[in-house]
């Protein structure tokens, strides 16, 4: 089975490796971007199954992106980040569709474990 590919975007570089190196033991191929115009076109170049998607970034900020990416493709799975526990955020985002909320924290076990599942219903719903 060929590994789930995650496009991993945040403009922090040590919690983007972090959280890269956790994916990648979990299983999963992870192609990274450090900005929403990056973001954009690897989605583009490299459709993922998957994105995880920091809010607060440099040129196009994750809201904008996640709107983006909502025009052209409503049933991929994308999960928000954000180091902020901000209602107003969480409305916005869920007004874009979005999957879920990962919030910053140095144990991100439970939130890779969420992505999977919510992998596998995906794929299920796709046979």
């Amino acid at each position: 089975m060929a590994k789930k590919k995650i496009l991993l975007v945040d403009d922090e570089i040590d919690f983007l490796q972090l959280l890269k190196a956790r994916l990648e033991a979990n299983n999963y191929e992870v192609v990274t971007a450090m900005n929403g115009a990056e973001a954009l076109k690897k989605f583009k170049d490299q459709p993922p199954d998957a994105l995880m998607l920091d809010i607060m970034m440099p040129e196009i900020n994750g809201l904008e992106v996640l709107k983006k990416i909502r025009e052209v493709n409503r049933g991929i799975p994308v999960f928000v980040i954000t180091a902020f526990n901000n209602e107003e955020r969480f409305k916005t985002a869920n007004q874009f569709n979005a999957s879920g909320f990962i919030i910053k924290t140095n144990d991100l076990q439970a939130e890779i474990d969420k992505i999977g599942a919510l992998l596998k219903i995906t794929e299920k719903h796709k046979r």
